[in-house]
């Protein structure tokens, strides 16, 4: 169940209650594609850093390790050891990722697997199939994800298919739901709009898959080579034609700045790999902007990362020692820098949420935009 809270103009403060415990929103989850954050971070580290949600893939576990191997170990959270909630994402994704190895029909894709190049078939019914063994809590319908600069005649083709798909999932979910042997049988369903940056076929498709009246509905193909502005025009555009009693999530986005946009133009869930993938390479989130830890000056720098953050880098560990990490390939400075990201991350959506229960949110935005925009380098 999904209850708005606290308004904002559109944006929301909310809660959605799920079989694996409540998710307050907005809320950032965060990746682990293959059912693990890389950077060496466990699951006891995500409780740690204030996760609400993992974001696990259903391409990549269908194709390593199996999601019957994992059905048989009991679902993702019993394979993870992870008790909260998790959302996979359909492999709609990897249907743009993996252009060069995939083919699209009707039916769904053919694809070559990226490891061994066996062949692999992935439709609607195979993606919630696959998504019911590993048992997540949200499952993400099957779509194609057309370029953003894709041709409007392709995009119109594509999204069509993307809402016949939905009706099929829909279908194949409640089957799945009701079969005695399925491991989570409260399991969610959520829609995905798409149309590239064509506002009329966003909003059209937006108008027809509300109808399916699915569990919630998410913005798909953004951040894939638009630009901010057009993709916060899209937002702006789709959101209200998308219901409001439903959680709105906006998929692959993004930068700090890209969610405080989009919280207020009314999305409140949000997946990105950058704090991951920028903490294994030395680039870290501070509320004065980004610093890079391989840059000469933090040789002898005793400082946090970031004074006053309580991550599990910052509590103990100096810009000095964690930079040695990094140069001498110790994995240990991925582990640090990764842990610090995405506690900065979470504790972003944390401050999010006070401040919009404290009706502040507006003012909270242009002050933490104008902090971060200063490349400190302090």
């Amino acid at each position: 169940m999904y209850k708005i809270l606290k308004m904002e103009g559109r944006a929301k403060r909310a809660q959605l209650t799920t079989v694996h415990g409540t998710i307050q929103t907005p809320v950032f989850m965060n990746v682990g594609t293959a059912a693990a954050i890389k950077g060496a971070v466990s699951t006891e580290d995500l409780e740690g850093i204030k996760t609400q949600v993992e974001l696990s893939n259903t391409y990549h576990l269908h194709v390593r390790p199996g999601d019957q191997i994992i059905k048989q170990l009991g679902g993702l959270h019993k394979f993870m050891s992870w008790n909260r909630p998790i959302l996979t994402d359909s492999g709609g994704f990897q249907v743009f990722s993996l252009a060069g190895l995939r083919k699209i029909k009707e039916e769904g894709v053919y694809f070559n697997s990226h490891i061994d190049g066996r062949k692999i078939f992935m439709g609607p019914e195979e993606s919630m199939q696959i998504q019911s063994n590993l048992a997540s809590t949200i499952a993400m319908a099957f779509d194609e994800c057309p370029s953003s600069v894709a041709d409007r005649r392709y995009v119109e083709a594509s999204v069509a298919r993307t809402a016949r798909w939905l009706e099929r999932c829909r279908k194949e979910m409640v089957r799945l739901n009701n079969l005695e042997s399925t491991i989570n049988r409260n399991q969610l369903l959520f829609g995905i709009n798409q149309g590239a940056v064509y506002d009329d076929i966003r909003i059209d498709h937006a108008k027809r898959i509300t109808e399916m009246d699915c569990d919630g509905y998410a913005l798909g193909g953004l951040a894939v080579g638009e630009s901010h502005e057009q993709m916060y025009h899209v937002i702006e555009e789709t959101v209200p034609f998308l219901p409001q009693n439903k959680p709105t999530y906006l998929m692959g986005v993004g930068t700090p700045a890209n969610i405080l946009e989009a919280v207020e133009r009314g999305v409140d869930f949000f997946d990105c790999v950058y704090p991951t993938r920028n903490g294994r390479h030395g680039h870290l989130y501070t509320n004065n902007g980004k610093i890079n830890l391989f840059n000469a000056k933090y040789e002898l720098d005793a400082r946090p990362i970031e004074e006053g953050c309580s991550c599990p880098a910052c509590s103990r560990y100096s810009r000095a020692y964690i930079r040695h990490l990094l140069k001498a390939k110790e994995m240990l400075g991925m582990r640090l820098c990764v842990l610090h990201n995405l506690y900065f991350y979470n504790t972003m959506m944390e401050e999010i949420r006070q401040a919009l229960e404290d009706g502040a949110f507006s003012t909270y935005k242009n002050r933490k935009l104008e902090r971060m925009s200063g490349h400190s380098e302090d």
